[in-house]
């Protein structure tokens, strides 16, 4: 099957309304909760609850892919259903249950990114795999980028009310793209694994395991800082809805050109372990200097700062994974590691946002920079072992 530029641009819009359906009001969610009158507790269980769907299906749904064919394009579209139905519960009701559940059914949208992945490497030829993950991990934070460029001052001018909707409207877009995108069947002259030896083949992955553990880290963090506690420090610091658009700048800017360069350079594999080193430092040390930070401008210099070392270490991560896992491991290995950095999604938020109860807003900070300190201690763990598509021996 021929896949023109049409069916790239077809692709990439879908995945762009994907993610802004999800990311949309992100932003200035944590706002939205505070503003509802939760407390950091609840609120940290709500932003978590995006987490823990995906840790319950991105692993199951990576080994399906490999088991049963033909799927994944539904499967898509069945995570835009749910994210449809999820941004409006957000706009029908504001109690905790209705919030949390809706954040659930985000969660499951964001679970089906695992077909997404696996769609569009067979777009390439398997030596362009890492190509492919860097177009979606830039398309991911381009988008991510808009969102914040945009939810602030929406929010601002027409309520949070209005950002739901819209996460709604970018929902059923999505389908009618997705509807017209190419599912290429997998070429494969091998028989299928069994799902038994698909598991235990793919937890025998040295280096997957301590990459997936350095990628919780990474999410955790982004999670309970600028998709979580960060606008809440800012708005204490007298950021409003619409000034907050200079803090999402000031991260996500360095973030997008880290993960551009990254999708254009590839990286020497005797320079992957330096400058996860070097990014889980740097974060850290942001992550310290945040709390003391005073004003609107000084808290975004510390956010560019912040923003370039994870915008430097998740790319990296996720175009390692492709790298150590051999061919037929490759979709299982993917649900693998989505599946466990999205722990971090749901454990991150939560934890801070009881740290944050219990202690205080920049105790959350803190807690950020010894998990980045213990980001360096699993990076060491890394062997880093390149993985060929003709390898069948992993561990």
């Amino acid at each position: 099957m021929t896949i023109t530029k049409r069916d790239h641009a077809l692709f990439l819009t879908a995945v762009f309304c994907f993610w802004f359906a999800t990311y949309v009001y992100v932003p200035v969610f944590s706002l939205y909760l505070e503003n509802s009158n939760f407390t950091y507790t609840a609120i940290g269980v709500i932003l978590g609850a995006y987490g823990a769907t995906q840790v319950l299906l991105r692993y199951p749904l990576g080994i399906l892919s490999d088991a049963l064919k033909g799927l994944l394009k539904k499967l898509l579209i069945v995570g835009f259903i749910s994210g449809f139905i999820s941004g409006i519960l957000l706009v029908l009701s504001d109690s905790f249950v209705a919030v949390f559940t809706a954040r659930l059914l985000a969660g499951v949208t964001a679970s089906m990114w695992v077909m997404a992945t696996i769609m569009y490497s067979r777009y390439f030829s398997p030596d362009q795999s890492s190509r492919a993950m860097g177009v979606l991990q830039l398309l991911t934070v381009f988008t991510q980028f808009i969102s914040m460029m945009f939810s602030g001052y929406l929010a601002d001018l027409f309520g949070f009310t209005a950002l739901f909707w819209i996460a709604a409207a970018f929902s059923l877009i999505g389908i009618g793209f997705t509807l017209f995108t190419k599912e290429i069947p997998v070429q494969s002259k091998t028989r299928p694994l069994k799902i038994r030896s698909l598991i235990s083949r793919t937890l025998r992955l040295h280096d997957l395991r301590w990459i997936t553990c350095a990628s919780f880290i990474g999410h955790s963090i982004i999670f309970m800082t600028i998709f979580g506690f960060t606008p809440l420090y800012a708005s204490s610091i007298g950021a409003t809805e619409r000034t907050l658009v200079i803090i999402f700048i000031a991260f996500f800017v360095p973030h997008l050109l880290a993960s551009l360069f990254l999708s254009f350079y590839t990286v020497p594999v005797r320079l992957h372990k330096p400058l996860l080193y070097g990014s889980f430092l740097t974060g850290a040390a942001a992550l310290v200097w945040m709390p003391s930070t005073a004003s609107l401008w000084e808290l975004s210099l510390n956010q560019a700062v912040l923003g370039l070392a994870l915008g430097i270490v998740l790319p990296l991560l996720l175009g390692m994974v492709v790298q150590v896992s051999p061919g037929p491991l490759k979709a299982s290995a993917m649900g693998f590691y989505q599946s466990f950095y999205a722990a971090g999604i749901l454990l991150g938020p939560v934890v801070a946002g009881s740290v944050a109860e219990q202690l205080s807003l920049s105790s959350v900070f803190y807690f950020g920079a010894l998990l980045a300190l213990a980001g360096l201690l699993i990076t060491w763990l890394i062997r880093f072992h390149v993985q060929t598509d003709g390898e069948n021996s992993p561990g």
